[in-house]
């Protein structure tokens, strides 16, 4: 949420564009537009470049990030002897400026995509492979390699990433003598029991769009489920898992409205004991110091069960620019420094993410106690694309349609499963 679950928080952010707001179901932008604008780019009609200035694109437009990111990289241009210009844009304008760039070729020596977008530029032969320049995926995790990848192959080397996890009111739940919870029961035994006057144990967000399903994702794959299967028994039980706190009046009605953003506002108000929510809204709880507040990976469906969330994000790409690999290796010399466990533990401290380098992340641990077990959640989260790659608009948004359905009565949980089961097959049926 992812949502474009950004790697950077902003004020009201969701997670790293954790999916940018959701984009057009269907495949415009992603298999035809992408592919057309980009096999324009590799004809060779490259724009000439000046040898000693590179540029990078990415969506930090946002103060403090912006002169954060400049720093870094006029560090790591003054250590490849380049001087480093950066393009920053709004991040719901970052794809489109990169297809019309990609179609005059002149795209950026180092283009910083969020992980959902990689799939749809390395599908049209727009990223060199980052292995083939010299960077290597041996201290990431299965889930971080996947993340940055296509195909089977590493086209996307990430400097944070985030997930979801339980926020909870340390206060609230001492004085109940509620333990954390860490299981499906647990958690609906506590929230129950926390439930009380205005105050609900537990805000989700359960919007259509992909906020609402990026905080869908971890009961579904922690239960075994499957995007490619929303039919399936572990599918089906995790929305009515879902379904059932709405119910019970556990968690509000509203949550099929509610924005992450406006999850994390009825936590602060004390309207909720708990929720669901990233590491990106670490600067908001900061601003609200009385708040004692605590964060543990998601409850599982069964004690010792693994939990498996969605891992969100922006990943460095080195997009195709004609035939000039001196330069390519530059770039790819650039993202190296940019990417280094050093420069992720400093960004992940300063911009509440999580290392993929695991190094990192262990230091990371003892930096920020407090966001710790999303360095944990991590290590088993998997990227929204990994299976279903350029079409996971198309799933989101009927996963986001079963849920609105399930969540307002329009439908039980198993016919909206059913239902958007149907819709996907459709809709990838008439995709050319």
């Amino acid at each position: 949420m992812s949502h474009r679950p950004p790697d950077r928080p902003r004020r009201r952010s969701r997670p790293p564009r954790p999916a940018a707001p959701v984009r057009p179901a269907t495949r415009p932008l992603a298999a035809v537009a992408a592919t057309a604008a980009l096999a324009a780019a590799l004809t060779g009609c490259a724009a000439e470049r000046d040898p000693g200035v590179y540029t990078i694109m990415n969506s930090g437009t946002d103060e403090p990030y912006h002169t954060w990111d400049q720093e870094v990289m006029d560090r790591c241009g003054a250590e490849a002897g380049v001087r480093v210009q950066q393009i920053s844009v709004p991040a719901d304008q970052l794809v489109p400026k990169a297809l019309r760039m990609a179609s005059s070729g002149s795209l950026p020596d180092v283009l910083i995509l969020d992980g959902s977008d990689l799939p749809q530029f390395a599908a049209a032969g727009g990223l060199v492979p980052l292995e083939d320049l010299g960077l290597t995926t041996d201290t990431l995790s299965p889930g971080a390699v996947a993340f940055g990848s296509y195909d089977g192959v590493y086209y996307g080397a990430a400097r944070s990433v985030n997930s979801l996890g339980l926020f909870y009111n340390t206060a609230l739940l001492a004085d109940a003598g509620i333990d954390p919870p860490e299981t499906w029961a647990e958690l609906s035994e506590a929230a129950a029991a926390l439930t009380e006057g205005d105050r609900y144990g537990l805000a989700i967000s359960a919007l259509a769009t992909e906020d609402g399903v990026y905080q869908f994702l971890p009961w579904l794959w922690s239960n075994g489920g499957d995007e490619r299967d929303l039919t399936s028994p572990e599918s089906v039980a995790a929305l009515e898992y879902v379904a059932s706190l709405i119910e019970d009046g556990s968690a509000s009605r509203s949550a099929v409205n509610w924005t992450q953003a406006d999850v994390n506002d009825q936590f602060i108000a004390g309207n909720a004991a708990m929720m669901v929510n990233g590491p990106w809204q670490m600067p908001v709880l900061r601003e609200h110091p009385d708040l004692e507040w605590a964060v543990v990976e998601i409850p599982v469906p069964e004690a010792g069960a693994t939990p498996v969330a969605p891992i969100g994000g922006e990943t460095y790409t080195v997009p195709v620019n004609a035939e000039n690999t001196e330069r390519q290796r530059t770039a790819a010399r650039l993202i190296a420094c940019l990417t280094t466990p050093e420069a992720q533990l400093d960004w992940s401290t300063k911009g509440s993410n999580v290392p993929v380098d695991s190094g990192a992340a262990e230091a990371y641990r003892e930096e920020v106690p407090e966001l710790a077990p999303f360095a944990d959640q991590v290590q088993t989260a998997r990227s929204r694309t990994q299976y279903v790659g350029t079409e996971w608009n198309t799933y989101s948004q009927a996963i986001g349609g079963a849920l609105q359905a399930a969540l307002t009565g329009e439908a039980a949980p198993e016919a909206a499963m059913a239902a958007a089961q149907s819709r996907i097959e459709a809709e990838l049926e008439g995709t050319p």
